[in-house]
This record gives C-alpha cells, structure tokens and sequence, in this order.
C-alpha cells in the first residue's frame, strides 16, 4: 500500500484524505493550522513540515489555495523539495497558474522526482463524495501509478497531457461553469421579474436542452437563497484572474469571462467575498433592482390579468 503525503487539510483537502485514509493508506500529514482530529484518530501521522511529509512518503499531494502556496509548500524552507527523492512523485491537486506549474515540474522533475498537476472540480460535495472530476497533466508512468489513489477520490479522471495542461484545463472549466452560473441568473432573474415562479420555471429547463448541472444545484441555490460557501466567490474570482492573465499573454479576448469576474468584483465589493459563487446572481439582482424569490399564486395574479390585457 502507498503511503501518501498531504499537505492542505481544508474544505477540501480533509474529506480527500479522509478517503485516502478509508482505503487503507498511511497518511503523513502538515498544514498551517491544526490537523482535523479524525485524521489523526484514524492513524494519519502530523508533520512538522513539507519536508518530512515528502521524507515518510511515496506520493505527496498538495490541495492548496493559489500558486504562492503551492510554491511556498514546495520550495519554501523545509519545503517538498528538501525531502524529495528520486521515484517519489508530487502532485498538485490546487488550481493555480498552468505557467507556474511548467515551472515547478521542472524543478521537482530535477531533483529525480515526478509530478503531476491534478486540479479537480466538483466542490466540497464532490469531495466528500468522493465524485470529484480530476483533470491531470504529467507523464502517463506517473499518472499511472496514481491513478488507483485517485479513484478513491473521483469518478471523471482524465490525463489531458503534459505538465501544466491539467491546470489549462481546469481553467477553461472554470469559465464554462462561471458563464453558465450568469446564464442561469440571468434567465431566473429574467422569469421572476416577469411573475413566474422561478422554481417552476427551474424545473421545467430540466427537462430541456438547457439543462445543466448548475442549472440542477446553483438554480436550486438561486431559489431558495442558499449562498452557504460551496467553492468560495475569492476562489473563483482567483480561477477567472488566471484566465484572463494567460488569455493576456496569448493575445486572446474572453469578453464574457471578464463580464463574469466583474459581476463577481460586484458582490466582493457588497461583502460577499466568501459568498457561494451561485451568488453572482445577487450582483444581477442589484442592477435589476428585483431578487429571485419564489412568488406565491396571489403575487402571480396581478402579472397574469396584465398579459390577458395586453
């Protein structure tokens, strides 16, 4: 059985390794603040550092918020790098920058080490379901030793290719899932203005070619007025930085992903930095001056007797 390194014990890095740790691994584990208490009681061992959980481990996985992390907890003093060795493998389950991560394969790869970028998308509720959606990039040697650990936390797995495309790819995933959670508002704002009962409408579009995952979990969200953090509106805001840097430096335009990340600097700006990203619906909500809510038959009827009329 492969012991397993984890540093990054938070929203989602603690049911990640809790699966792990169900399947029968040996945890070695470090993160900034205290180790989740059933970790340990199940036998997960705390390290003091990145380096002595890269010294007791055969495969260290990072889930961490942004690249500053990532690189702190690799290269910084008493980092990954210092307790690598050759046959070992590091992989970065964060979503940080597909540039910086070119970079760090190198300097890990150096040292006689492998390393993979696994971003994941799914949430917290893919996490502690263990359904996440894992997108990697690295060498197929690699990925396919660590393949059987992470099915014990996905379902959706996927090497899309070298070192740093799976970062590329949980990028555009993340424009995909920010423009769909607009068109979603959009469309509820849109059919509660206009008197119907956005739940209605909601489980209608689930049954048609609008349908969609988000329209599923973030429309319910949007209804019922659930903005309890799922993944984070600062996380999100961090994912679309790193799109609209790397469209930047490739000369791209990403009109709708700017439009989104502005309709998310909207929210920050009303306090709702940790905020549901389903909650970009409330920046839509203020302009229109209107929020989603469910109406009842009698608030209905006056909207009805006007389109008979007209």
């Amino acid at each position: 059985m492969i012991d397993i390194g984890f540093i990054g014990l938070g929203t989602m890095g603690r049911p990640m390794a809790g699966h792990l740790q169900a399947a029968g691994h040996r945890l070695f584990l470090h993160d900034t603040g205290p180790i989740a208490p059933e970790l340990v009681a199940g036998g997960g061992v705390a390290c003091r550092s990145g380096r002595e959980v890269a010294e007791e481990s055969d495969v260290v996985i990072l889930m961490v918020p942004d690249t500053p992390h990532v690189e702190a907890a690799l290269f910084g003093p008493n980092g990954v790098a210092e307790g690598i060795s050759k046959g070992k493998i590091v992989v970065d389950m964060s979503s940080i920058s597909p540039l910086a991560t070119k970079a760090f394969a190198k300097r890990i790869e150096a040292l006689g080490a492998d390393y993979l970028d696994a971003p994941v998308s799914g949430g917290e509720v893919g996490a502690k379901a263990a359904s996440l959606t894992i997108m990697a990039g690295g060498s197929q040697r690699a990925f396919d030793r660590v393949q059987p650990i992470f099915e014990k936390m996905g379902k959706n797995i996927t090497l899309v290719g070298g070192p740093g495309d799976g970062q590329t790819t949980k990028v555009a995933n993340q424009i995909i899932v920010a423009l769909t959670i607009e068109a979603v508002g959009e469309a509820l704002l849109f059919a509660s203005r206009a008197g119907a009962d956005p739940a209605l409408v909601r489980k209608a579009l689930m049954g048609g070619f609008a349908s969609s995952r988000i329209l599923e979990v973030h429309g319910e969200r949007m209804v019922k007025r659930n903005f309890d953090p799922g993944f984070r509106i600062e996380l999100h805001q961090k994912d679309l930085s790193l799109a609209l840097d790397g469209a930047r430096a490739l000369g791209l335009s990403l009109p709708s992903t700017a439009v989104a990340q502005q309709l998310f600097s909207s929210c920050v700006a009303h306090g709702g930095r940790n905020w549901d990203h389903s909650a970009m619906v409330r920046a839509l909500e203020m302009m229109a001056d209107h929020e989603i809510s469910a109406a009842s038959d009698s608030e209905r009827e006056p909207q009805r007797s006007r389109m008979r009329q007209g």
